[in-house]
């Protein structure tokens, strides 16, 4: 009898080359290096723009005009404050509950509380995205308060994410270098095709699921270590070296044993990811403000040794490692940031995959038995 299911005619482990869909959103240019958010290169988007602006760009498809940015941000204002609901499901966590798992569950709790829940019109949705890019914020500040012992502190109207993540986390208004810099790193993180991530959403969206459904989706799979956490393996790897002498001796022994050096190497770029240039240089300058000049030292000699032992890059993950931590930010929290940021990406592909949906349903090609015939359970083999 011919089968009327064609099997796939190509497989790749991973899906690697694989083109799962069409999107206006982001580009990569791997071989030459370049980074575009709806046809803006992000390095000049880092440089001029901020990252509410680009949020607009990307949810909207075009930068706004002066008065649609002040209504725009306006409606950020009116989402500033956590559901007191939500405070209390922070409250409730374990101690022993990382960051990652407190955002998952409480991203998901938000949909109980938003006033749009239930409306799924193109409008409701970006007013949930809007939502999302700032509570998430005041949720990773929030929580790591609680864990302290020490109680949320409310964002500040009028100022921005970066500055407002920093001010509900440590209770101070920040240096206005320090907000900066933070800025261009969401920027910068806001958006990367179809990540891991990324596609999750995509997935789950597919199936009309909601939004908070399909961001909740998002940030399981940021959770894994193979996703996000190498910015935090790259401090914990600047925190063994300990000294810049060190750090040859160490990165050599380390690639002799055949060990990964976290923050290097990238599926899509065949060069130096072009976000490092920008962020290098931000930690440049932000560890010689605080005076942490020492890991960033420290980095350069791993980026140094790596690139004269190996034809591998580094990618945007191994400065944010000294940038965060120069900025008072815990190891820990190191991948919830990255969430923070990558909202913007999650919820532009959500409302994309919404624009023009159907069912992401890949085949998988089968290479196990097909003619195992069924014994009774007494007469089965040992």
């Amino acid at each position: 009898m011919k089968c009327l299911l064609a099997a796939p005619k190509q497989t790749e482990k991973g899906l690697v080359d694989i083109v799962a869909c069409t999107s206006e959103i982001c580009f990569i240019d791997g071989e030459s290096g370049r980074l575009v958010y709806r046809g803006y290169d992000a390095l000049e988007l880092a440089e001029k723009s901020t990252f509410e602006e680009v949020a607009y760009l990307l949810w909207y498809g075009c930068l706004p005009r002066e008065t649609e940015f002040r209504a725009f941000l306006d409606g950020f204002t009116g989402s500033m404050a956590l559901p007191m609901e939500t405070v209390m499901i922070l409250r409730m966590f374990p101690k022993a509950a990382t960051p990652m798992e407190v955002i998952r569950t409480a991203v998901s709790s938000l949909g109980h509380w938003d006033p749009d829940s239930g409306n799924t019109g193109l409008d409701a949705c970006l007013r949930k995205a809007q939502r999302l890019t700032l509570r998430i914020p005041l949720l990773i500040a929030a929580h790591q308060r609680l864990r302290k012992g020490l109680e949320p502190v409310k964002p500040i109207p009028g100022h921005g994410i970066a500055c407002n993540f920093l001010y509900t986390l440590q209770g101070r208004i920040p240096d206005p270098l320090l907000t900066d810099a933070l800025d261009v790193a969401l920027i910068l993180h806001a958006d990367h095709e179809l990540n891991a991530s990324t596609f999750a959403a995509r997935v789950t969206s597919a199936t009309m699921a909601d939004i908070y459904s399909s961001v909740t989706s998002a940030i399981g799979t940021l959770k894994g270590p193979l996703h996000g956490g190498a910015n935090m393996e790259v401090m914990q790897l600047i925190d063994e070296i300990g000294r810049p002498e060190e750090a040859e001796r160490i990165i050599v022994e380390k690639l002799r044993n055949n060990k990964k050096i976290p923050g290097f190497g990238h599926r899509v770029y065949r060069c130096e990811d072009p976000r490092v240039a920008v962020l290098r240089e931000h930690a440049r300058i932000i560890t010689t403000h605080t005076g942490t000049t020492k890991n960033f030292d420290i980095t350069s000699e791993i980026e140094r040794v790596v690139l004269e032992q190996t034809n591998v890059f580094p990618n945007v993950d191994l400065y944010t490692a000294s940038l965060y931590h120069a900025m008072g930010i815990p190891q820990e929290l190191f991948t919830p940031v990255f969430a923070m940021s990558r909202i913007v990406g999650w919820t532009s592909h959500i409302l994309e995959q919404w624009s023009n949906n159907r069912l992401i349903r890949p085949r998988a090609e089968y290479t196990g038995p097909t003619d195992l015939v069924y014994s009774a359970i007494g007469e089965r083999p040992h």
